[in-house]
């Protein structure tokens, strides 16, 4: 059995162009499918947060009408409930990346608000990559993407093909216009080939050991294609 890394925002709200606090969090779904596939394969699931704080679920991502209804958001608030880690995590800063076979970002509106720009996660990041191990990210989690520079700023990712929740789904989704910078258009920036699939379906993308996921409906197919990479 292993230990895969889960690495989740520690902010409730995304702040908007006009100030205002998004109420946000994490995306259930996001974490619910892939720490279900990791551990019904064996595997044992560890959270870290920036500061060990207890992630702040989105309560959007618990209404039956992005669940498949009621009975759908009945069983994610029960796997949720169930996943006990969650309410147990890690400081970033005491976190020994040896100790993973894996790391794993899910997303939220969450990390746009502090992964983007949380120096630890993006170290942390940047040694994934290096590593060698599979690093699956899906989302919005991408946004964690962008604070991993070295000393001369340039960008761990630059050149990678990947994806992440697009513009077209942030316009779909109402909030496009209010918020203050969009991932798809910063990943790209930063020098990322970003491959956009269509709007809400599921959509991974493999480059090296970096695996990423369009949006919530791609998390369980990208946990499918890290559980390969573990054997």
């Amino acid at each position: 059995m292993s230990k895969i890394l889960f690495v989740l925002t520690g902010a409730d709200h995304w702040t908007l162009a006009d100030g205002t606090e998004h109420p946000s969090g994490f995306w259930a779904e996001e974490a619910v499918a892939p720490y279900e596939a990791f551990t019904a394969a064996g595997h044992e699931v560890v959270v870290a947060t920036p500061g060990g704080v207890v992630p702040t679920v989105d309560r959007a991502s618990l209404a039956p009408e992005v669940n498949g209804g009621q009975e759908g958001a009945d069983r994610v608030a029960a796997a949720l409930d169930a996943f006990t880690a969650l309410r147990h995590p890690l400081a970033l800063a005491d976190v020994d990346l040896d100790e993973y076979a894996a790391v794993f970002y899910p997303g939220g509106h969450g990390p746009m608000e502090d992964l983007a720009v949380d120096a630890e996660s993006g170290r942390l990041l940047g040694r994934a990559l290096a590593s060698g191990r599979p690093l699956g990210v899906v989302c919005h989690g991408p946004a964690a993407l962008l604070a991993a520079r070295d000393e001369d700023g340039a960008n761990a990712f630059s050149g990678y093909r990947l994806t992440g929740f697009t513009n077209a789904e942030e316009t779909q989704a109402g909030l496009a216009d209010k918020a203050k910078w969009l991932l798809q258009d910063r990943l790209v920036e930063i020098g990322a080939d970003f491959v956009e699939g269509d709007p809400w379906a599921p959509h991974v993308v493999v480059d090296r050991n970096l695996v990423t996921g369009q949006n919530p409906a791609s998390s369980a197919p990208l946990a499918d294609e890290l559980l390969k990479r573990l054997g």
